[in-house]
Formats: C-alpha cells, sequence, structure tokens
C-alpha cells in the first residue's frame, strides 16, 4: 500500500513537472528552453549511440576514483579532527570557509596544476566531496554521548569493543549523511569539470552543444547588423 502511494505520488510530480516545463516552454520559446518532447526524444537517441556510451564512461571512471579519493581523505580527516580536540578547533573555521568557497574559482589552479585529463576531472570532483565528508565525520565524533562511553566502561568492554559496538553506531548516521553528500556534490564537480574544460565525458557534449549555439546567435547577430548597416548606407544615398 505504502508502495503504491509512494509511485502514484512520483507519478503525480512527473506529470507536474513536465506540464510546468512546456508551459516554460510556450512562455519563453524554442531557443531559451527546448520543449519536453523533443527533448526527451533526442535523448532517447542520443543514449543508444556509442558516443554516448563512451562519454558515460569517461564519466564513470572519473566519478569513481574522485568518490574514492573523497571518501578516503574525507573520513581521514573528519577522524582525526573529532578526536583530537585542538585539531578540530583550529581546523573547523578553515573547513567551513573552504566549503562555502565556490569551488569553480579553483579550477583554474586545478587546471594549471593537473592538466585537462582525467586527472584533472578526478581532483576537482574530489575537492567537491572532501570537505562534507570531514565535517560531518568531525560532528559525528563529537556528538558522541559522554553516557555512551561510561555504560562502555562500566560494562569492562575493551578498546576495539568499545569502538565496534558502541562508538561506530553512534556515529553511523551522520557519517553517513556525510557520504550521500560527498556523493552528489562529487558528481556535480565531475560533471562542472566536464562542462568547462575536458576533452570528454558526459558535460563535454553540453560544453560542445552551447558554444555551437553561442557561434550561431553570434552569427545571426552579425547578419542582421550587416543588414541593418547596408540598408542605412542604401537610404543615405
Amino acid at each position: 500500500m505504502i508502495a503504491t502511494r509512494r509511485a502514484v505520488d512520483t507519478l503525480a510530480i512527473a506529470i507536474v513537472l513536465i506540464l510546468m516545463w512546456q508551459a516554460l516552454h510556450h512562455l519563453v520559446g524554442e531557443t531559451a528552453l527546448p520543449g519536453p518532447v523533443p527533448t526527451l526524444t533526442y535523448l532517447a537517441r542520443l543514449i543508444t549511440t556509442g558516443r554516448f556510451a563512451a562519454n558515460a564512461a569517461a564519466t564513470a571512471t572519473a566519478f569513481a576514483a574522485a568518490l574514492l579519493l573523497a571518501y578516503a581523505i574525507g573520513l581521514a580527516i573528519g577522524v582525526w579532527m573529532g578526536a583530537h580536540g585542538l585539531s578540530g578547533a583550529v581546523g573547523e573555521p578553515i573547513l567551513v570557509a573552504l566549503y562555502s568557497l565556490p569551488k569553480i574559482t579553483l579550477y583554474p589552479m586545478i587546471l594549471l596544476i593537473f592538466g585537462l585529463g582525467i586527472s584533472g576531472r578526478t581532483a576537482f570532483g574530489a575537492l567537491h566531496g572532501i570537505l562534507p565528508v570531514a565535517l560531518l565525520t568531525m560532528a559525528a565524533i563529537r556528538n558522541i554521548s559522554p553516557v555512551h562511553l561510561r555504560t562502555a566502561r562500566s560494562m569492562r568492554l575493551s578498546s576495539w569493543q568499545t569502538v565496534m559496538m558502541v562508538l561506530f553506531p553512534a556515529m553511523l548516521p551522520e557519517v553517513i549523511s556525510g557520504l550521500r553528500i560527498g556523493l552528489t556534490v562529487t558528481l556535480l564537480g565531475v560533471l562542472l569539470a566536464e562542462m568547462f574544460a575536458a576533452k570528454q565525458g558526459l558535460g563535454f557534449p553540453v560544453y560542445v552543444r552551447r558554444a555551437r549555439k553561442c557561434a550561431v546567435a553570434v552569427a545571426r547577430a552579425s547578419a542582421a547588423s550587416a543588414r541593418l548597416s547596408m540598408r542605412q548606407a542604401c537610404a543615405c544615398r
């Protein structure tokens, strides 16, 4: 019953979004926002091509490497800063400041260091994922109640048993939340890297298509300006 209700709610939301999409298409025009039917038709044709498969494989490779780095480095930093009070007190403001900084401003430096290949996309994606994983892991360790530790001591648990049976379950929900956020923003970082400067990946066709549209718009504007200038010259004669 619950699964059926969720499916109906999801279908209703999808229909509403498609109707809103169609309404915005009629409002702003084909150039600003293509309609849902031609867009979905083009998507169905695109995913069956070999070019899409190659770009998807490149994105998946970069994303997997970036996610592995983000999880490993983020968990290590979070555990270290959460377990050591002085390190956390000094490092937390720095991590928060870096997290609020738009990462795209650091992309030119990433390009200079790692280049246009997969290493640049991996580093930029990992940069997005490290910070939320580290911050939420640190918060999870800090939020462990002292009651848990006293209970473990009263039960005479060993250090390993305390970690595995008390501390790990207590911090797991916040750590999982950090890993979920890290996954999302890491994928976003990889796609952004491919859109701005890359030779392959799912973001690269978006960049190419946008560049073509800009070129077409500039050509049309130039042609219109030339026709207007010619008309004005003829009128002056």
